[in-house]
């Protein structure tokens, strides 16, 4: 098949390259969003799926929008059979949904219509849910809502992270996405309505929500840390510095330096309860949780025992944590 894809960050690389290593297919064009300021010097920075296209050689097109008639006509011009999209990131118009012979397939993380939205792999981990997967649907005007035409799951681990979970659903996604394309060549394809009443969404990370609230179950706290990883990393305020927490566990119980057991239930959320050589144990709304990796403001990450190795002050039972009620 003749395809224009569109994608942009490294999920959408993988998918890029996917369709580069099967011959089968043609690829025509690649859309992806416009070059971005990044890191400390604020260079202008390619998208990971555009270095994968100018590495084979593709013709890379980065509209601001597609709601433009150029835009459109420019994309018009390749006369593709179909669109693969793959977090583009851009809003696709009706008449960009119309243009390819097949219209504009999606490759979505999550198993529609559970987690529409921007970020389904965080959201499905935060939410403690067991299984999660790839769909690959037909689009349509509204976000996530077009019908199913193939379906693959995965188990999602009981100490599952974000980048973890991410890289189970890109080696998904590329068998599903060549297996809906062969599908949809060979006419055997089967479109399958969502159920809007069971619909949730994945709303875009928010910074805020980065600030760990004390106040939270140490088990919802423990899976957002997991969820978050890489993406938007969770932090802390202790004796007025930033603290990322890098990695983290629930418990009900702490034990003390002495051996003992200290239940969370007695002492204000947010408080250090113990400190150990490999973690710390802090209350929480209900439960404990465990704290074995962080990373300090200008520092990088690492294990609480190296921390203590070299600081061995720098957590003490009784210090709390701000922003704790």
């Amino acid at each position: 098949m003749r395809i224009i894809f569109a994608g942009t960050p490294e999920f959408a690389a993988a998918h890029l390259q996917a369709l580069l290593d099967d011959a089968s297919h043609e690829l025509l064009a690649v859309y992806t969003q416009p070059d971005r300021r990044a890191g400390r010097g604020k260079q202008l920075a390619a998208s990971p799926v555009k270095h994968v296209a100018a590495a084979a050689g593709l013709p890379v097109q980065q509209p601001a929008s597609l709601k433009t008639i150029e835009a459109q006509q420019q994309l018009a011009a390749y006369n593709a059979d179909i669109m693969v999209v793959a977090a583009y990131g851009l809003l696709l118009p009706q008449a960009v949904l119309e243009l390819p012979a097949f219209g504009c397939i999606n490759v979505h993380a999550s198993l529609l219509p559970r987690w529409r939205g921007a970020a389904p792999v965080e959201r499905a981990i935060e939410a403690g849910d067991d299984t999660t997967g790839i769909t690959i649907m037909q689009m349509d005007a509204g976000l996530d809502t077009g019908d199913m035409l193939l379906t693959a799951s995965c188990p999602i681990a009981p100490l599952e992270t974000g980048d973890s979970l991410r890289s189970k659903l890109v080696a998904l996604g590329q068998t599903a996405l060549l297996r809906a394309l062969a599908q949809i060549a060979e006419g055997r394809v089967i479109a399958t309505a969502q159920d809007n009443q069971r619909a949730s969404y994945a709303h875009k990370l928010n910074k805020a929500e980065a600030a760990l609230d004390w106040q939270q179950p140490a088990q919802q706290l423990a899976r957002k840390i997991r969820a978050f990883t890489s993406a938007l990393p969770c932090y802390a305020v202790l004796d007025g510095q930033r603290l990322k927490i890098v990695s983290a566990s629930a418990t009900n119980t702490a034990a003390t330096t002495n051996g003992t057991a200290k239940s969370a239930a007695t002492s204000s959320c947010g408080e250090i309860l113990a400190v150990d050589k490999n973690a710390i144990r802090v209350a929480c709304g209900n439960g404990v949780l465990v704290i074995d990796r962080v990373q300090a403001a200008g520092g990088r990450a690492m294990a609480v025992a190296d921390l203590l190795n070299g600081k061995p002050g720098y957590f003490q039972a009784g210090m709390r944590f701000a922003g704790a009620a």
